[in-house]
């Protein structure tokens, strides 16, 4: 699964054209009481690049 997620995470810097500087497992398994259907959680912080923080306009999704 770590690979899975992995993954995802790069799929999501790709697309949304970010840097993520640190992901995090959270939820019911990080807590250590996962149920037999608990998805997996992550939460994460990142950069944009330095054109979107100076832009005046919405950025467009």
């Amino acid at each position: 699964m770590e690979q899975t997620i992995v993954r995802k995470l790069r799929e999501i810097e790709k697309n949304e054209r970010i840097h993520i500087l640190l992901a995090v497992e959270s939820g019911s398994r990080a807590w250590g009481f996962p149920s037999t259907d608990s998805d997996y959680d992550v939460r994460f912080i990142y950069i944009r690049q330095k054109e979107d923080y100076l832009r005046l306009e919405k950025r467009e999704m």
